[in-house]
């Protein structure tokens, strides 16, 4: 970007009325920037999600466009899923938009500077107009402690998080959360400043990707604004530092980066930072930084298990206010087991097919849509291994599973390996019976229909199935 388009842009800052004109323009530049994604990621994909994602217009900041789609649902995986994608496509049409918002029509027409579907991508805080102003976030008003599902495998960075917000967050400082993609990282982080804001409402609180720090510092150095630049992180009383492990190489940047650590942390302000790693894993990193960032508290997210999984998933649909039967989140919880985002991506994309073909959510509906994602994240799961472990769980030989007995201790653990088959892996309906002793595709889809109306009425059964499905997935 030239210093040139470095003026002209700043010359619109605080303009939000940019007149017709500009809003003309704008409309133009959306129709390329529509084009640009549809050769980009394909028609089919942009049919399906991005033809109906339409153009809301310049936001308050007068830098941010916002975009609108028709529902929530629709919202979040646009959010989830494109965002960064937009907001690349606009700034090759349009340098001078810097962040970009997502939100429903109703929200855009009712309420345009709060509610907001989703936090500005790569936007920082803006510098105060006075001494008493307080500069914060921006915070994505979903990510809060409260939206935060915790389980054992994030229990320690999210008790940290919260104490770390909160009076005596001091003794954690500097905050070092590490994980690898999709885990709540961000999450936590955002959740952190919203906390740490109703704590001290006057605190100046500044929130930006590593990657955003690189932009913002090389940009300064053009403009010759580095000292308005570091005066402004200098000054805060809480840097949030997202993804750390992109300064890694950058040696001019780090540099800044460190100085700018030394002086937030002299000054008595509190540093939390989220990697994909630990330090110590961090190559390209200078030892001084990684000395820096160990002083406090390391804690780390472990990959979400089966349980966790399954809570997000309840807290995701209720949050939304949308029924999910128990085994299709039962389905989900097991076959998307890579990150957390994916897994309420899948949840996203689900509901909104659901609701655009007025289609029922039922278990074969959820292996249709999310065909592609199943097969990304599945873990090879075989029916001798599912044989071996419900065999080991009610105790009984694993060759009752291919026998001719119909007693009821041995028909019903194989009805319920019938049905984990179906569920945990991709062989078909006639294989999984050959599997089983040469029994026709019939007897296997009632077996499955046997213990998901079972699964609905008894408790044993429904915890037994439960537990044979962390079992397996682990």
């Amino acid at each position: 970007m030239t210093d040139d388009v470095y003026l002209e842009r700043d010359r619109h800052v605080g303009d939000s009325s940019r007149g017709t004109e500009l809003d003309l323009s704008l409309e133009q530049d959306w129709q390329r920037v529509r084009a640009l994604l549809r050769q980009s990621i394909g028609a089919r994909s942009f049919d399906h999600w991005l033809k109906p994602v339409g153009l809301g217009g310049w936001t308050g900041d007068g830098q941010s466009v916002a975009l609108t789609v028709p529902s929530g649902f629709m919202a979040n995986w646009v959010q989830n899923q494109h965002a960064d994608r937009l907001l690349q496509a606009w700034r090759a049409i349009r340098p001078d938009v810097t962040s970009i918002r997502i939100e429903t029509a109703t929200e855009r027409n009712n309420e345009r500077t709060e509610n907001r579907r989703a936090v500005p991508i790569g936007q920082m805080a803006a510098e105060p107009a006075s001494p008493a102003a307080t500069p914060q976030g921006p915070f994505d008003p979903r990510l809060t402690f409260q939206s935060f599902v915790k389980g054992d495998t994030n229990a320690v960075a999210t008790s940290a998080a919260n104490r770390f917000a909160g009076p005596e967050g001091g003794r954690f400082n500097p905050l070092f959360i590490h994980g690898s993609t999709g885990q709540g990282k961000t999450h936590l982080l955002h959740a952190i400043g919203h906390a740490h804001r109703n704590h001290r409402p006057d605190a100046t609180i500044l929130y930006m990707s590593a990657e955003r720090f690189m932009f913002d510092f090389v940009s300064a150095m053009r403009a010759k604004e580095t000292m308005a630049f570091k005066a402004r992180l200098r000054a805060a009383d809480m840097l949030l530092i997202d993804d750390v492990q992109f300064i890694a190489g950058k040696e001019s940047t780090q540099e800044e980066f460190l100085h700018t650590v030394d002086e937030v942390i002299g000054n008595g302000g509190r540093l939390a930072i989220s990697a994909d790693r630990g330090p110590h894993a961090l190559a390209g990193v200078e030892g001084r930084i990684l000395s820096r960032l160990t002083q406090g508290l390391v804690a780390d997210i472990k990959p979400a298990d089966f349980g966790l999984r399954r809570a997000i998933l309840a807290a995701k649909a209720k949050a939304n206010g949308v029924v999910i039967p128990e085994e299709v989140l039962d389905l989900l919880a097991v076959r998307i087991n890579t990150n957390v985002r994916e897994l309420e991506g899948a949840l996203n994309r689900l509901v909104a097919y659901a609701s655009l073909g007025d289609r029922a959510i039922t278990s074969p509906f959820a292996e249709e849509v999310l065909a592609d994602m199943f097969r990304a994240s599945q873990r090879r799961i075989t029916i001798d291994e599912i044989q071996k472990r419900v065999s080991e769980h009610f105790r009984i030989r694993q060759a009752e599973m291919v026998s001719a007995r119909r007693a009821r201790e041995v028909a019903r653990p194989r009805q319920i390996a019938m049905y984990l088959a179906k569920q945990l892996t991709p062989r078909s309906l006639p294989e999984i019976g050959r599997r089983f002793g040469g029994r026709d595709h019939t007897t296997v889809i009632h077996a499955v229909r046997q213990i998901e109306r079972l699964r609905g009425i008894d408790t044993d059964i429904d915890n037994d199935v439960r537990t044979l499905m962390r079992v397996l997935e682990g």
